[in-house]
């Protein structure tokens, strides 16, 4: 799988929300200032030759949908920023926000059982992200 440039995103973003869509849709999804049709086009055709999105064909119109699920995406490019920004280390992230953010260990607490409930049931936390499309969130 392969990262993906922030265009390319921002439409993917909105593809996993309205789970498929035309050019126009995703057009009409965007932030102002909206990119013009043709490059909205383009970006979704960069997309489905990487992979990450198929299409129906209703004559000369194509209705675009993602392959590539969000979770999916989420928990490689996770796994790439962790690598590349804090040698692969969680500690190093999580010391990172702390110092940056003030957290404190309150914070850092709920952190840390939300990554051992992760761990410790992956599967229900699984089932619950792909019902919802959403990650699990530490309880308050």
């Amino acid at each position: 799988m392969k990262e993906l440039t922030k265009a390319e995103e921002q439409v993917m973003q909105i593809l996993w929300k309205l789970k498929k869509a035309f050019v126009k849709d995703v057009l009409a999804e965007m932030p102002e200032p909206k990119p013009a049709y043709n490059t909205v086009s383009t970006i979704v055709r960069i997309l489905e030759k990487k992979g990450f999105v198929g299409y129906t064909a209703y004559g000369k119109t194509h209705e675009y949908f993602p392959l590539v699920e969000r979770n999916n995406y989420s928990h490689f490019y996770l796994k790439n920023f962790l690598g590349n920004y804090f040698n692969g280390s969680f500690e190093r992230l999580v010391s990172f926000f702390a110092k940056e953010n003030n957290l404190d260990v309150q914070d850092v607490n709920e952190l840390m059982k939300w990554v051992e409930n992760d761990i410790q049931e992956p599967e229900t936390n699984s089932q619950n992200n792909e019902e919802d499309g959403t990650a699990s969130q530490p309880s308050a």
